[in-house]
C-alpha cells in the first residue's frame, strides 16, 4: 500500500500556477453528477470543509448540500461556507438557519448594502465555485449550489442546465486548500472590521481575526494527470486565466473547442482565435443560444460577423441554459468558473483547473460534441447577416454597453 504524503503550507504560500503530475481528475457534468459526488465527500469528512459559491439557492439540491454540511458540523467537522453577496442575497432562509444552528461557519463576500448603486466596486464579486474536504479532495468548476431543473429568474426548466466541474485528488488539492483558507480569513477579517455578520462580540471578533495556522493537505500521487490551479483575483493573479487561454490557443495545431456561457472577449483574445483559424486550426465556439440575460446575449451576437468571416465556427446551445466555462485545445483542457468576458477576466475572483492530458481532453470533447448534437444550432454567416433590424439595434446597443462597462470599472486598458 502506498504511503500517504502530507504537507503543511502557510497561508501566505504562493498560488502561482504550476503544472504538476500525479493527479486523478474526474469530469462531472451538471448537478446530476456533481452534487452526489460533493455530498459523498462531505459525508466522509472528518476534519474540515471549505465551500465557496456564487449562488446558494433554497431548492432541493441546495437543501441536500446544506443538510450534508450541517450533519458534518454536528459530528465535529469545521465547516466553512462563503457565498457572494450579490449572487446570494442576504437573508434568513431555511437553509441558512439549518447551517447556523448546526454550527456551520457562514460568511458573505461583499454583502449588498444597496441593491441599486453606481459603485464600480460592486462588480468585484466572488464568482469561483470550489470546495476542499479534509485537504484530500477538491472540487472546482462552474456549478453553483443550484438545482439543474430550476432557474431563479425563469422557473422550471424543460431540460437540465449544462455545466461542468472536476473532482481532483493529488498535489493540486494543497493549493486549493490554501486558497480557500486564505479567502476565508480575508472575508472574516473584512466583515468583522465592518461589524458585519452575527458574531459581533469582541471576544468572537478577536478569535476569528487571528491569522490562520499552516494548512495541512495530502499531496500523495493519485493518478498520472498533469494539472494546474488557475486563480484570478485583483492583486497578484489578475490575468492568470486569460494568459493560460491565450498560451494554449497560440500553441494550438489541431483544434480549439471553447464553451462559454457569457462570451465577450477583448481584442487580444479575438485576434488569437482568428490567428488560429488562419493557420488551419479548427476553431469552434459553443455559446448561449437560449436567452438568459439580454445584455450579454445580444452583445455576444455583435461579435459573430467578425468571427464567422475569419473562419471560426459558432454553435448556439438552445436545448437549455448553457452555464459551462470549459475548453479543449489539442491535449490541453480547462474546467472552471471563468467566462470569457470582462466580468470574469477583469473583475471577479475565479478558479479554473488547467489539465494537460490527452485522455481527459478526449472525454471533455466527447461530452461537448454530444451537447452540440443534442441541442446545438450552427450559425451560418448568411443567415446571421439577414437577422431583423431590431436585433441589429439590440446587438449594437449591447456591444456599446459592454464596452463601456470595463471603462467605468477602470480596467479598459487591459482589455
Amino acid at each position: 500500500m502506498t504511503e500517504r504524503k502530507y504537507v503543511s503550507l502557510p497561508w501566505y504560500e504562493s498560488l502561482k500556477p504550476a503544472l504538476r503530475g500525479g493527479h486523478e481528475v474526474t469530469l462531472l457534468e451538471s448537478g446530476a453528477e456533481f452534487f452526489p459526488a460533493l455530498e459523498d465527500a462531505i459525508a466522509a469528512a472528518g476534519d474540515s470543509i471549505y465551500l465557496e459559491t456564487y449562488i446558494f439557492h433554497d431548492d432541493p439540491s441546495g437543501r441536500r448540500v446544506a443538510s450534508a454540511m450541517a450533519a458534518a458540523a454536528q459530528r465535529g467537522v469545521a465547516v466553512h461556507l462563503i457565498v457572494d453577496g450579490f449572487g446570494t442575497p442576504g437573508g434568513d432562509g431555511p437553509w441558512e438557519r439549518t447551517l447556523r444552528e448546526a454550527g456551520v461557519l457562514l460568511e458573505t463576500f461583499r454583502p449588498e448594502r444597496r441593491r441599486f448603486s453606481l459603485d464600480r466596486q460592486r462588480l468585484r464579486r466572488l464568482h469561483r465555485k470550489l470546495a476542499v474536504i479534509d485537504g484530500h479532495v477538491a472540487f472546482v468548476g462552474g456549478i453553483n449550489v443550484l438545482d439543474d431543473g430550476h432557474d431563479p429568474s425563469h422557473g422550471p426548466l424543460e431540460h437540465p442546465r449544462l455545466d461542468y466541474a472536476v473532482r481532483v485528488r493529488g498535489p493540486l488539492v494543497a493549493q486549493v486548500h490554501v486558497a480557500a483558507a486564505r479567502l476565508w480569513w480575508e472575508v472574516v477579517a473584512v466583515n468583522r472590521s465592518l461589524q458585519r455578520g452575527a458574531d459581533s462580540g469582541a471576544q468572537g471578533r478577536r478569535a476569528r481575526l487571528q491569522l490562520p495556522e499552516a494548512v495541512r493537505s495530502e499531496v500523495s500521487p493519485a493518478g498520472r494527470v498533469r494539472a494546474a490551479l488557475l486563480l484570478r483575483d485583483n492583486l497578484r493573479h489578475r490575468r492568470t486565466i486569460e494568459r493560460a487561454y491565450l498560451r494554449a490557443i497560440g500553441r494550438a495545431r489541431r483544434e480549439v473547442l471553447l464553451a462559454s456561457a457569457y462570451f465577450f472577449p477583448g481584442a487580444r483574445f479575438r485576434r488569437a482565435l482568428l490567428a488560429a483559424a488562419r493557420r488551419g486550426v479548427r476553431v469552434r465556439l459553443l455559446l448561449q443560444g437560449k436567452v438568459e440575460y439580454r445584455l450579454p446575449h445580444y452583445g455576444t451576437q455583435a461579435l459573430y460577423d467578425e468571427l464567422l468571416r475569419g473562419g471560426v465556427e459558432i454553435v448556439e446551445y438552445r436545448r437549455s441554459f448553457l452555464h459551462a466555462k470549459v475548453a479543449v485545445i489539442d491535449d490541453w483542457a480547462t474546467v472552471g468558473s471563468s467566462n470569457i468576458d470582462p466580468f470574469s477576466l477583469l473583475l471577479a475572483r475565479e478558479a479554473n483547473v488547467g489539465i494537460h492530458d490527452a485522455g481527459f481532453a478526449r472525454q471533455l470533447r466527447a461530452r461537448l460534441d454530444a451537447a452540440i448534437e443534442a441541442g446545438g444550432v450552427p450559425i451560418a454567416l448568411p443567415s446571421h447577416q439577414r437577422r431583423p433590424w431590431p436585433v441589429r439595434v439590440m446587438n449594437a446597443l449591447a456591444f456599446l454597453v459592454l464596452r463601456i462597462g470595463p471603462a467605468l470599472s477602470g480596467v479598459a486598458g487591459r482589455y
